[in-house]
């Protein structure tokens, strides 16, 4: 077992798996949700959408027009005000819900002369009207929690099965047979990391520019490569440029040279310090390692896929040796006790003296059973309140 913490399964301050609060909001937003629709249901959703569409229509009228509409104002705009809003009311279908508020209003509006207090009154002539319209703003602000609900909850999920993930693991690491030699596993991977390290190394010394770092623009079509792609001035010099032919550390030792002595080694002294120098550092860090295979080493079949791209890569600058290193750590995952091995493999690397106390105590199969608990739990809610 490790010192280091490499996994957070089991540690203090893991996830809580009390959903209770999500799961009561949930609920309450659903049933908001259904209480709103079953009121609008009672008059009738088309019957509800063209009662609030007039009474939009009225209140704007009676905005636009109370000024100058009323007293001995504009006669015009009375005359326009009358026809448009009595016409709004003769228009409206017999069976609109609150058709007689309508015509409250209507009737306080149809007189010679209008006052500040006839538009007020009717608006109050309109409240029942106002109030379907507060149905469909209350649904909205309903459907609006509902959602926002189910995503708190639908990113709690994810994260309960990321833990219910984490501690399963945990759990098989426990599992383990910490006798079992995984030494069969570590030596040809080690072996094959100090190899190609080696002969990388050599290679970026002794090549030319251009050569080396060719090799981590083709990794980019390798996904399981995991080179940094070099910075596109960088790759243009090297390819467009005579300078390209020297070794990239001698590339790196020009850049400190003044421009005088350097043009006694490269053609374009300005395009090696704008191109090269100021990428020193990616440079001077490229190596070997995204052509190593980690440890404690990755699943059989990712291990494999992994082995066969760098292969491909390797003749570059690879002896036969390192490659045939390579394919035997690849073969590796052929064996029965391959699986068993890694897990010993990550048990002694990944699991940290807190955490194989909490599993010798049950402690995590207790969380872990809390936590699957709680997700079914979530899940099962959002079930029930998903969204018509």
């Amino acid at each position: 077992m490790t010192d280091a913490t490499t996994a957070d399964a089991g540690e203090d301050g893991a996830t809580d798996p009390d959903v209770s609060d999500l799961v009561r909001r949930l609920r309450e937003a659903r049933a908001a949700v259904d209480d709103v629709e079953s009121d609008i249901a009672d008059h009738g959703e088309d019957a509800v959408d063209r009662a609030v569409g007039a009474y939009r229509r009225a209140t704007t009228l009676l905005d636009d027009y109370e000024d100058s509409a009323t007293g001995t104002g504009d006669f015009q705009a009375y005359v326009r005000f009358q026809d448009e809003f009595l016409g709004l009311v003769e228009d409206l279908p017999e069976d609109v819900p609150v058709r007689d508020a309508f015509e409250a209003a209507a009737e306080r509006m149809d007189r010679r002369r209008l006052r500040a207090r006839d538009f007020d009154g009717a608006r109050g002539d309109l409240e029942p009207a106002a109030r379907l319209e507060g149905l469909l703003e209350r649904r909205a602000e309903a459907r609006e929690e509902l959602q926002a609900a189910r995503r708190d909850a639908a990113l709690r999920l994810k994260e309960l099965d990321e833990r219910v993930d984490e501690l399963a693991d945990l759990v098989a690491l426990g599992e383990a047979d910490l006798d079992a030699p995984v030494e069969r596993l570590g030596e040809p991977i080690e072996a094959y990391a100090e190899s190609v390290r080696e002969e990388f190394q050599t290679w970026k010394e002794e090549a030319p520019a251009r050569e080396v770092l060719d090799l981590p623009a083709t990794a980019e079509s390798y996904p399981l490569v995991d080179f940094q792609s070099p910075p596109r001035d960088v790759l243009a010099y090297v390819r467009e440029n005579p300078g390209g032919d020297h070794p990239i550390p001698k590339l790196l030792e020009y850049t400190g040279y003044s421009g005088s002595k350097l043009d006694h080694y490269v053609d374009d002294a300005a395009a090696l310090q704008t191109s090269v120098a100021v990428h020193r550092t990616y440079l001077e860090r490229l190596g070997a390692d995204p052509l190593v295979v980690s440890w404690p080493p990755p699943r059989a079949e990712v291990l494999r896929r992994r082995a066969d791209e760098i292969i491909s890569l390797l003749d570059r600058f690879a002896s036969e040796d390192t490659v045939v290193t390579l394919r035997r750590v690849r073969d590796l995952t052929y064996r029965e006790d391959y699986a068993r091995l890694r897990t010993a493999a990550r048990a002694r690397s990944e699991v940290t003296d807190e955490q194989l106390s909490r599993l010798r105590s049950g402690a995590v199969e207790t969380e872990l059973e809390a936590v699957r608990e709680a997700r079914a739990r979530l899940a099962a809610a959002l079930d029930e309140t998903d969204e018509d």
